[in-house]
């Protein structure tokens, strides 16, 4: 196993990782809802969202490499960039995510969960923007609903972020009630037991 490893690693080399390195953590940061969806086996869920949260206390008990994971490979590059900034190294992000991860053939845990956040942000943006042109026939201004969902689309865009997704990482859906943060955050910072 490298000291150093590549910023962005793909489905092979995960599994390489993999069988070098039992200590190797794979950290899905998607919501948890998510990850009860669809997740790779032997990782562990750990949101971006409480990362955020929890910037300031991140710190790592171990020099375990930890690979990203999200749906696309968006979040996770978001997640590692905080992570590098808080002090963590030997991180890379999956390349394509859970997506590219099941075209390569790996294995997954199926559960029942939410849909990815892309396609909950897809939807309500779909939902707000045919509200919009529709009610516009009656009353002009709401034409406006469609401008503003394409104003924050764009800038989503840019800056590789999406307040949408944030919004509904919010709704009751998209959180597990039962997940205790500092228990999910010990996944990614707390040393492994050797005997694992």
């Amino acid at each position: 196993m490298p000291k150093t490893l590549p910023k962005i690693v793909d489905t092979a080399q995960v599994r390489e990782f993999r069988e070098a390195d039992p200590q190797v953590r794979l950290i899905d940061v998607r919501m948890p809802g998510e990850f009860a969806s669809a997740h790779i086996p032997g990782s562990d869920n750990v949101p971006l969202n409480l990362l955020r949260e929890h910037r300031d206390e991140l710190t790592a008990q171990h020099g375990d490499p930890v690979v990203l994971v999200c749906a696309s490979g968006a979040r996770a590059e978001q997640a590692r960039t905080l992570l590098e900034t808080a002090g963590l190294d030997r991180l890379s992000v999956l390349r394509g995510g859970i997506t590219g991860w099941e075209q390569e053939n790996g294995e997954l845990n199926r559960g029942r969960g939410t849909w990815a956040m892309e396609r909950q942000v897809r939807l309500v943006a779909g939902l707000l923007v045919l509200t919009g042109v529709v009610a516009s026939t009656v009353f002009d201004p709401l034409k406006w609903i469609a401008g503003f969902v394409g104003a924050g689309l764009t800038f989503a865009a840019v800056t590789n972020t999406c307040a949408m997704s944030r919004a509904l990482g919010l709704l009751p859906h998209n959180r597990t009630s039962t997940t205790d943060g500092r228990t999910l955050l010990d996944a990614l910072t707390s040393a492994k037991d050797q005997g694992q």
